[in-house]
Protein backbone atom coordinates (compact mmCIF):
# COMPACT_ATOMS: atom_id res chain seq x y z
CA UNK A 1 0.00 0.00 0.00
CA UNK A 2 1.37 3.25 -0.74
CA UNK A 3 0.29 6.81 -0.24
CA UNK A 4 -0.09 9.24 -2.87
CA UNK A 5 -1.36 12.39 -1.07
CA UNK A 6 1.74 13.46 1.12
CA UNK A 7 0.09 16.88 1.45
CA UNK A 8 -1.87 16.38 4.04
CA UNK A 9 0.46 14.71 6.83
CA UNK A 10 -0.08 15.39 10.48
CA UNK A 11 2.99 16.73 12.53
CA UNK A 12 2.12 14.52 15.40
CA UNK A 13 1.21 10.98 15.97
CA UNK A 14 0.62 9.46 19.16
CA UNK A 15 0.04 5.87 19.23
CA UNK A 16 -1.68 3.50 22.31
CA UNK A 17 0.18 0.20 21.37
CA UNK A 18 -2.62 -2.46 22.70
CA UNK A 19 -3.31 -6.23 22.13
CA UNK A 20 0.16 -7.55 22.86
CA UNK A 21 -0.98 -9.77 25.18
CA UNK A 22 -4.39 -10.94 23.68
CA UNK A 23 -2.53 -11.35 20.34
CA UNK A 24 0.21 -13.91 22.67
CA UNK A 25 -2.42 -15.60 24.08
CA UNK A 26 -4.33 -16.38 20.60
CA UNK A 27 -0.96 -18.08 19.14
CA UNK A 28 -0.85 -19.92 22.69
CA UNK A 29 2.05 -17.61 23.80
CA UNK A 30 2.40 -16.17 27.21
CA UNK A 31 1.92 -12.26 27.19
CA UNK A 32 5.54 -11.16 27.36
CA UNK A 33 6.02 -12.93 23.76
CA UNK A 34 3.33 -10.45 22.72
CA UNK A 35 5.57 -7.77 24.58
CA UNK A 36 8.32 -8.73 22.31
CA UNK A 37 6.77 -8.77 19.39
CA UNK A 38 5.52 -5.89 19.17
CA UNK A 39 8.64 -4.59 19.94
CA UNK A 40 9.08 -4.89 15.33
CA UNK A 41 5.84 -2.93 15.20
CA UNK A 42 7.44 -0.13 17.09
CA UNK A 43 10.06 0.12 14.61
CA UNK A 44 7.72 -0.28 11.58
CA UNK A 45 6.01 3.08 12.87
CA UNK A 46 9.34 4.99 13.36
CA UNK A 47 10.27 3.83 10.16
CA UNK A 48 6.85 5.21 8.61
CA UNK A 49 6.52 8.20 10.46
CA UNK A 50 10.33 9.40 9.14
CA UNK A 51 9.57 7.81 5.17
CA UNK A 52 6.39 10.48 6.06
CA UNK A 53 7.87 13.25 7.48
CA UNK A 54 5.93 13.03 10.42
CA UNK A 55 8.03 15.23 12.98
CA UNK A 56 6.87 13.64 16.11
CA UNK A 57 5.59 10.40 17.47
CA UNK A 58 4.47 9.71 20.48
CA UNK A 59 4.12 5.63 22.03
CA UNK A 60 2.40 5.04 25.10
CA UNK A 61 4.62 2.21 26.29
CA UNK A 62 3.48 2.50 29.76
CA UNK A 63 0.75 3.86 32.25
CA UNK A 64 0.56 4.04 35.53
CA UNK A 65 -1.94 2.12 36.02
CA UNK A 66 0.15 -1.06 34.41
CA UNK A 67 2.58 -0.91 37.77
CA UNK A 68 -1.25 -3.17 39.08
CA UNK A 69 -0.29 -6.08 36.55
CA UNK A 70 1.67 -9.15 37.91
CA UNK A 71 4.96 -8.83 39.30
CA UNK A 72 6.53 -11.07 36.44
CA UNK A 73 5.20 -9.51 33.53
CA UNK A 74 6.20 -6.14 35.12
CA UNK A 75 9.72 -7.38 35.22
CA UNK A 76 9.69 -9.21 31.87
CA UNK A 77 8.22 -5.27 30.50
CA UNK A 78 10.95 -3.56 32.09
CA UNK A 79 14.13 -5.89 30.85
CA UNK A 80 12.60 -5.68 27.53
CA UNK A 81 12.41 -1.79 27.89
CA UNK A 82 15.99 -1.98 28.48
CA UNK A 83 17.49 -4.49 26.30
CA UNK A 84 15.17 -2.72 23.46
CA UNK A 85 16.35 0.68 24.07
CA UNK A 86 20.41 -0.65 23.94
CA UNK A 87 19.61 -2.23 21.08
CA UNK A 88 18.13 0.81 19.33
CA UNK A 89 20.42 3.80 20.42
CA UNK A 90 23.01 3.28 17.06
CA UNK A 91 20.28 3.21 14.72
CA UNK A 92 18.10 5.91 16.32
CA UNK A 93 21.03 8.09 15.69
CA UNK A 94 21.50 6.69 12.40
CA UNK A 95 18.33 7.87 11.51
CA UNK A 96 18.50 11.84 12.72
CA UNK A 97 15.44 10.17 15.71
CA UNK A 98 15.57 12.05 18.73
CA UNK A 99 14.74 10.05 21.97
CA UNK A 100 11.94 12.21 24.69
CA UNK A 101 10.41 10.55 27.52
CA UNK A 102 7.43 11.77 29.60
CA UNK A 103 5.72 10.17 32.77
CA UNK A 104 6.76 9.55 36.04
CA UNK A 105 10.46 8.19 35.72
CA UNK A 106 11.20 7.68 39.35
CA UNK A 107 8.99 4.73 39.61
CA UNK A 108 11.39 2.91 36.61
CA UNK A 109 13.85 0.80 38.20
CA UNK A 110 17.46 2.40 38.25
CA UNK A 111 18.57 0.43 34.97
CA UNK A 112 15.35 1.19 33.52
CA UNK A 113 16.39 5.18 34.54
CA UNK A 114 19.99 4.75 33.31
CA UNK A 115 19.48 3.71 29.73
CA UNK A 116 16.83 5.82 29.50
CA UNK A 117 19.03 8.78 30.26
CA UNK A 118 21.89 7.32 28.45
CA UNK A 119 20.02 7.07 25.01
CA UNK A 120 18.51 10.69 25.39
CA UNK A 121 21.35 12.56 25.64
CA UNK A 122 23.13 10.60 23.08
CA UNK A 123 20.35 11.65 20.68
CA UNK A 124 19.65 14.72 21.83
CA UNK A 125 21.54 16.68 19.00
CA UNK A 126 19.18 14.75 16.66
CA UNK A 127 16.95 17.32 14.29
CA UNK A 128 14.48 14.64 12.23
CA UNK A 129 11.50 13.09 14.20
CA UNK A 130 11.29 12.89 17.52
CA UNK A 131 10.13 10.07 19.31
CA UNK A 132 8.29 10.56 22.51
CA UNK A 133 7.93 7.09 24.77
CA UNK A 134 5.14 7.74 27.55
CA UNK A 135 6.64 5.40 30.64
CA UNK A 136 5.07 5.42 33.67
CA UNK A 137 2.54 7.98 32.78
CA UNK A 138 -0.89 8.98 33.70
CA UNK A 139 -2.43 11.92 32.51
CA UNK A 140 -4.26 13.01 35.48
CA UNK A 141 -0.97 12.95 37.18
CA UNK A 142 0.74 14.99 34.42
CA UNK A 143 -1.96 17.90 34.93
CA UNK A 144 -2.13 17.39 39.08
CA UNK A 145 1.95 17.59 38.66
CA UNK A 146 1.36 20.74 36.54
CA UNK A 147 -0.85 22.19 38.92
CA UNK A 148 0.84 21.99 41.84
CA UNK A 149 4.03 23.20 39.86
CA UNK A 150 1.99 26.64 39.58
CA UNK A 151 0.93 26.72 43.05
CA UNK A 152 4.26 26.96 44.02
CA UNK A 153 5.22 29.19 42.26
CA UNK A 154 2.96 31.34 43.41
CA UNK A 155 0.79 32.64 40.58
CA UNK A 156 -2.50 34.43 40.49
CA UNK A 157 -5.73 33.33 39.79
CA UNK A 158 -6.19 35.78 36.72
CA UNK A 159 -2.56 34.62 35.47
CA UNK A 160 -3.07 30.55 34.91
CA UNK A 161 -3.98 30.46 31.22
CA UNK A 162 -4.17 27.72 28.94
CA UNK A 163 -0.53 28.67 27.85
CA UNK A 164 0.91 28.67 31.63
CA UNK A 165 -0.38 25.33 32.27
CA UNK A 166 0.41 23.76 28.84
CA UNK A 167 4.20 25.01 29.75
CA UNK A 168 3.83 22.88 33.04
CA UNK A 169 3.32 19.65 31.60
CA UNK A 170 5.40 16.94 30.47
CA UNK A 171 4.63 17.41 26.80
CA UNK A 172 5.65 21.40 26.80
CA UNK A 173 7.34 22.18 23.43
CA UNK A 174 5.68 19.07 22.03
CA UNK A 175 3.06 20.48 19.38
CA UNK A 176 -0.45 18.52 20.38
CA UNK A 177 -1.45 15.44 18.21
CA UNK A 178 -3.31 15.76 15.24
CA UNK A 179 -3.85 12.05 15.10
CA UNK A 180 -4.49 9.35 17.63
CA UNK A 181 -4.38 5.91 16.69
CA UNK A 182 -5.47 2.86 19.22
CA UNK A 183 -5.04 -0.97 18.21
CA UNK A 184 -6.71 -3.88 19.25
CA UNK A 185 -10.32 -2.71 18.82
CA UNK A 186 -10.51 -0.88 22.10
CA UNK A 187 -12.37 2.56 21.98
CA UNK A 188 -11.28 4.61 24.91
CA UNK A 189 -8.16 7.27 25.63
CA UNK A 190 -6.72 5.56 29.13
CA UNK A 191 -5.61 8.03 31.07
CA UNK A 192 -3.60 9.60 28.25
CA UNK A 193 -2.84 12.92 26.57
CA UNK A 194 -5.99 14.17 28.08
CA UNK A 195 -5.16 17.64 28.16
CA UNK A 196 -3.56 17.46 25.00
CA UNK A 197 -5.70 15.90 22.43
CA UNK A 198 -8.57 18.14 22.73
CA UNK A 199 -9.02 18.46 19.03
CA UNK A 200 -7.19 15.50 18.15
CA UNK A 201 -8.60 12.91 15.40
CA UNK A 202 -9.01 9.32 16.12
CA UNK A 203 -8.28 5.91 14.67
CA UNK A 204 -9.52 2.72 15.89
CA UNK A 205 -8.29 -0.07 14.74
CA UNK A 206 -9.07 -4.19 15.37
CA UNK A 207 -5.77 -5.09 14.66
CA UNK A 208 -3.32 -6.29 17.32
CA UNK A 209 -0.34 -4.41 18.17
CA UNK A 210 1.78 -7.28 17.21
CA UNK A 211 0.19 -6.91 13.44
CA UNK A 212 0.54 -3.13 13.25
CA UNK A 213 2.94 -2.37 10.37
CA UNK A 214 3.50 -0.07 7.53
CA UNK A 215 0.02 -0.55 5.61
CA UNK A 216 -2.15 -0.39 8.88
CA UNK A 217 -0.06 3.58 9.49
CA UNK A 218 -1.15 4.47 5.61
CA UNK A 219 -4.43 2.98 6.69
CA UNK A 220 -4.47 5.79 9.49
CA UNK A 221 -3.15 8.28 7.52
CA UNK A 222 -5.70 8.15 5.10
CA UNK A 223 -8.68 8.20 7.56
CA UNK A 224 -7.50 11.10 9.01
CA UNK A 225 -6.93 12.97 5.55
CA UNK A 226 -10.58 11.90 5.01
CA UNK A 227 -11.70 13.77 7.99
CA UNK A 228 -12.23 17.57 8.12
CA UNK A 229 -10.93 19.54 11.13
CA UNK A 230 -13.11 22.04 12.03
CA UNK A 231 -11.95 23.16 15.63
CA UNK A 232 -15.53 24.33 16.32
CA UNK A 233 -16.26 25.97 13.25
CA UNK A 234 -18.35 24.99 10.13
CA UNK A 235 -17.70 23.66 6.68
CA UNK A 236 -18.03 26.70 5.03
CA UNK A 237 -16.06 28.63 7.46
CA UNK A 238 -12.95 26.03 6.41
CA UNK A 239 -13.62 26.40 2.91
CA UNK A 240 -13.61 29.89 3.03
Amino acid sequence: MELKDKSSIPNHVAIIMDGNGRWAKQKGFDRIYGHSNGVESVRESIKAAREFNIKYLTLYAFSTENWNRPKEEIAALMDLLVSTILAEIAELSENDVQLRTIGNLELLPENCKNTLKEAVEKTASNKGLTLVLALSYSSRWEITNAVQSIVKKGYKHNEITEELVSSYLNTAGIPEPELLIRTSGEQRISNFLLWQIAYTEFYFTEVHWPDFNRDEFIKAILEYQNRERRFGKISEQINA
